[in-house]
């Protein structure tokens, strides 16, 4: 008979269930690493600055890429290991648009085991940015391809091209309601001043800046109300009421569904010499019944309000959410641009947001009374008055079944151009941008 007592047997069964824990831990671990990752969805954002392909999936990845140029047609060639191909990845060969300005046809297949491979066809010489990011806001880890062109459009060069291409003006007026000709009427006229011909050829140059876009959505209404949506939509409305003005021209930072980063935004101002900046915004707070119309400034000493501070911050994470590569940046020259701000600019600032916000009070009520200031990224334009205009809170089922409706979109585009044209009566620009 053994020797071993109660005790001894009680030892020797809880020896055998930790082994077997351990061994079950193991096994389940082998098997996750067996799995992979999973891909959670895939993205293509089409436009003229550059197109991103986007993928999200549950695990880190490691990836490699090359560019095929010798031989035709060009391509680039990026291997994703750690994931199996799943009809997840095939869903990129139907999100290609026929008007992409720069990948032709995607192709996917298994290079090897746990290897997928993408070939996407180019439509002209690029230069690739690939990267990953970490989970952030709605997303989990994503692989980012951004196709930037060998030869990128030059802004104000494109500026000059729409400036130059007749319009037909008579159908514009058609379409314009009665209301919105009184409207526009109330804007004053600069006061009779001794010009030289200089000043006589200038044209003011407005930039707009419809804010968030591509896998940046911005605030998301109760109702699905997407916030990118509705500051492109207000955007372009107000470019086409400036486009008809033959004494202004206008440039957006975006003028589709995709992403800008903020430091990119500032620059695109400044690369078309704009005389003004508007950022357009739709708010969102941790309250659904927070209402009203705003209007925002730089600050250099700290932010107005607690809900102006709130706000910046929320902005500010856009690139964050959108996802650009750091390595890419040169961090000490965005540092210098955006520290630059001057205490002028930020006082034409102040007068540019007041005008428009006396505007925007006769379409909405007003969150605050007066312009608010905040260290909002997308304002630092060091020579650049720059205003940020929330529209409403999408955030307030109401306001953001008014954000949806045409109506309301016409009318705010229509007071931001009477604030913009009240701010050039009072300070006329410098005659630094003559017409050429």
């Amino acid at each position: 008979m053994s020797g071993k007592g109660t005790e001894g047997v009680r030892h020797d069964r809880r020896g055998l269930i930790k082994a077997a824990g351990g061994t079950l831990v193991l096994a389940l671990t082998s098997v996750q690493l067996a799995r992979g990752a999973t891909l959670l969805g895939v993205r293509v954002w089409p436009a003229r600055d550059y197109t991103r392909v986007a993928l999200e999936h549950d695990e880190p990845l490691k990836f490699s890429h090359f560019v095929i140029r010798d031989t035709p047609p060009l391509r680039m060639v990026v291997d994703v290991e750690g994931i199996d191909l799943t009809p997840g990845f095939k869903e990129l060969v139907s999100k290609v648009e026929p008007n992409d300005p720069y990948i032709g046809v995607i192709r996917v297949g298994q290079n090897r085991p746990k290897v997928v491979r993408l070939v996407i066809e180019l439509k002209e010489d690029i230069k690739p940015q690939v990267f990953s990011l970490e989970p952030v806001g709605p997303y989990q880890h994503r692989l980012v391809m951004d196709l930037y062109p060998v030869n990128p459009p030059d802004p104000l060069m494109a500026l000059l091209r729409e400036q130059a291409t007749p319009r037909d003006s008579d159908f514009a007026a058609s379409q314009r309601p009665p209301e919105a000709d009184r409207t526009l009427a109330r804007a004053p006229s600069a006061p009779p001043t001794r010009r030289n011909e200089a000043d006589v050829q200038r044209i003011v140059t407005v930039a707009i800046d419809p804010g968030h876009g591509g896998e940046d959505p911005g605030a998301v209404g109760k109702g699905g109300t997407y916030e990118k949506t509705v500051t492109l939509s207000i955007a372009r409305r107000l470019r086409e009421l400036i486009m008809a003005d033959s004494g202004m021209r206008v440039a957006l930072t975006r003028d589709g569904d995709y992403f800008v980063p903020l430091r990119t935004r500032v620059a695109k101002a400044r690369a078309v010499r704009a005389d003004l900046m508007v950022s357009i915004h739709a708010d969102a707070w941790i309250r659904p019944d927070a209402r009203g119309s705003s209007v925002f400034a730089l600050s250099e000493n700290g932010a107005s309000s607690s809900a102006a501070a709130w706000m910046a911050r929320r902005e500010n994470e856009a690139d964050l959410v959108g996802g650009i590569n750091l390595a890419s940046h040169d961090r000490q020259l965005a540092r210098v641009l955006l520290d630059l701000s001057t205490t002028a600019q930020i006082n034409d600032s102040l007068k540019l947001g007041n005008s428009v916000l006396r505007e925007l009070e006769r379409v909405n009520r007003l969150h605050k009374p007066r312009v608010e200031q905040a260290g909002f990224a997308v304002l630092k334009a060091p020579d650049i008055p720059s205003i940020l205009v929330e529209t409403a809170f999408i955030s307030n089922p109401e306001e953001e079944a008014r954000l949806r409706d045409d109506d309301y979109q016409e009318q705010m585009a229509r007071a931001i151009l009477v604030g913009i044209k009240r701010y050039f009566a009072k300070n006329p620009p410098l005659a630094r941008n003559p017409l050429t």
